[in-house]
Formats: C-alpha cells, structure tokens, sequence
C-alpha cells in the first residue's frame, strides 16, 4: 500500500508572495491522492496547527485545507506545531501500522515543511517518493522558486537513503499506477 503525505496545503499559505505553479501542484496532488486511494493506499493530510493569533490558529480560516484539494473520508489528519510533520506527532507510529510499500510526499513549503517531513520520512526507514512537481513556495530574497524546487529535487534525490529517494514528475508516477495489476 501506498501512502501520500500532503504536507501544509492550507489556506494561510495563500497571504504573502505568490506560491510558485500552485493551481497546478493543486492539480496534481489530487491527482496522486486520487491514484493512492485507487490502488487501496492512504491520503495523510499535515496539517500545521499555529500559535494563537498567526495565520495557521487551529480553527482559523487559515488552518483550513485549500478548498480546491479533493479530500476524503477515509483520508487522515496529522497536527503539527514544527516544520517537521514527525516531530511532537504519531505519524512515524501511523505508518508503521499501515506498513507502506512506498511515501509519497508532496506539499508546501519546498525549502521547509516539505523539506524536512522527506527527510525524516527517510530517517524512520519509509521508502520515499518525492512527487518533483507537486511541491510549491513563494520566491526567496536570494533564489527564484523554481530554483529552490530544482535545488532541493536534487538535494533528495542524493540524500544516502535505502533504497534512495525517488524523486519523479506526476505524470511518470501515474503512468506506473496504470501499469501495475
């Protein structure tokens, strides 16, 4: 079974500097969580839950996940308080229970929710699977979005891992999906 991780899609994200591509990491996340459930896997919505006042408050229209994500039932919610979606939170215990053939990881933001969730994924002996275009921040002072996502798609791809990272587009994932039995 299959497992996607989709990392602090909420609609706080969408104050500040535009978010780099994200009708389209939109677009394709529900298009791997779609493929998950299909194949009997499991959609695990991270969901940052903020301090009082800032844009992510539990409760706030903030916190909520964006409205255009396809969620369902079935699917589970993990709160977390830090950048990483393992520390302070059951989520290396959920998946040990589910037992996953493969973590998918997608989500915001690129340089550090996602970043640091793919490599505790890792850490805890998850073969993962970085979903290369469906991850998405703003530009930074210094780097240009799109360079950061270049940058840390490589930087995965060479974590010394076993088996190592897989970092592959959407649509090379959901082509695999619909050759599998």
């Amino acid at each position: 079974m299959d497992i996607i991780l989709i990392v602090d899609m909420q609609a706080g994200m969408l104050s500040g500097a535009p978010k780099h591509d994200l009708a389209g990491v939109v677009a394709r996340i529900n298009a791997l969580t779609a493929m998950v459930r299909g194949t009997g896997g499991r959609a695990v919505w991270i969901r940052h839950c903020g301090q009082p006042g800032d844009g992510f408050e539990a409760g706030s229209p903030g916190w909520e996940f964006l409205p255009d994500l396809v969620r369902s039932p079935e699917d589970i919610e993990i709160g977390k308080t830090l950048n990483d979606a393992y520390a302070g939170t059951g989520l290396a215990a959920l998946l040990r229970s589910l037992n996953p053939v493969r973590v998918l990881v997608c989500g915001w933001a690129t340089d550090f929710c996602v970043d640091s969730t793919v490599r505790s994924t890792v850490s805890n002996g998850f073969p993962t699977i970085v979903a290369s275009d469906a991850h998405t921040l703003s530009d930074r002072p210094h780097l240009e979005a799109p360079a950061v996502i270049r940058h840390h798609n490589w930087l995965w791809s060479e974590l010394i891992a076993e088996p190592p990272v897989r970092v592959v587009p959407t649509a090379e994932l959901l082509a695999e999906a619909k050759t599998q039995p």
